[in-house]
């Protein structure tokens, strides 16, 4: 039996059912249109057999199109209401009963999945999407790649290279964990409501090798946020409260770690910041 995906007019009667309005509070904005949930999957590469963790499946728009796959899905909802109403929903439009598993809960919460999920795919609300991907990169080492669809502003950070405007924190400590890269553009037209900004889809994968162990990497992103608190000032003035107080400390850390003492936390790549956080000790 074909999985069949969700249309306009019954998402909207979905959402009148279980008196659910989006809100700007939780960043919902649900996807109405069909040719859109099934460009995500298709750029994700999602594959018959594989397992996937979407993170925020709302009514089941893109759900229902993981699932047309033939890949099996788990899906992490915060809502009581859209939790406990969507494997009905999945029944209805064909899914195969051990083909969902919803986990009603708070994705920043969640440290353990069962079936252990190699790809992400994703709609997420603007106001957590950095929080929730580096909180399940950091806890999920099965999850191998991954596509989310997020507010343009969001995703031209985490795909931002060093030296760019728009890098910062996010972009480093995303990097920490593998290339991200651009992969598309949404209209706003797809959304209900229609959102007053726009949105990209941004596409990852892990790097094949870990970085390092979580105390390394603890330390490099402690280094991050020093860096970019204070992005317009020299390393060896922001970093001076990390690397030993004064900026003539800072300085020789820096130094050692081959990094210029008067660069700016913009200039450096991941990389960079790691070398210097292994100076430290």
């Amino acid at each position: 039996m074909p999985v069949n995906l969700l249309g306009a007019n019954e998402i909207r009667a979905l959402a009148a059912e279980l008196d659910v309005t989006p809100t700007k509070k939780l960043g919902q904005n649900f996807v109405v249109d069909a040719n859109t949930v099934r460009k995500i999957v298709n750029v994700a590469g999602v594959r018959a057999g594989e397992r996937v963790v979407e993170v925020g499946p709302g009514l089941g728009s893109l759900t229902l199109a993981i699932l047309e796959t033939g890949a099996s899905v788990t899906a992490v909802e915060i809502d009581h209401r859209l939790a406990e109403r969507l494997p009905r929903t999945a029944e209805a439009h064909g899914v195969a009963e051990d083909a969902l598993t919803v986990v009603d809960a708070d994705a920043l919460r969640v440290t353990e999945l069962a079936g252990e999920p190699t790809v992400l795919v994703a709609n997420l609300p603007y106001n957590v999407s950095v929080p929730v991907l580096l909180h399940f990169l950091e806890h999920f080492e099965s999850i191998q790649r991954g596509v989310v669809m997020v507010q343009a502003e969001v995703g031209e950070r985490l795909a931002a290279p060093p030296g760019s405007k728009t890098y910062g924190a996010p972009s480093a400590k995303a990097a920490w964990y593998g290339p991200w890269r651009l992969a598309g553009t949404v209209s706003r037209q797809v959304f209900w409501p229609v959102p007053n900004v726009d949105s990209v889809l941004v596409a990852f994968s892990r790097a094949a090798e870990r970085r390092g162990s979580e105390q390394e990497r603890l330390a490099t992103f402690r280094i991050v946020d020093a860096a970019f608190q204070q992005r317009r000032k020299m390393l060896r003035q922001a970093l001076s409260g990390v690397l030993g107080g004064s900026s003539a400390e800072a300085s020789a850390i820096l130094e050692q770690a081959g990094v210029a003492p008067t660069a700016r936390g913009e200039e450096l790549s991941i990389d960079d910041f790691q070398r210097i956080a292994a100076v430290l000790g």
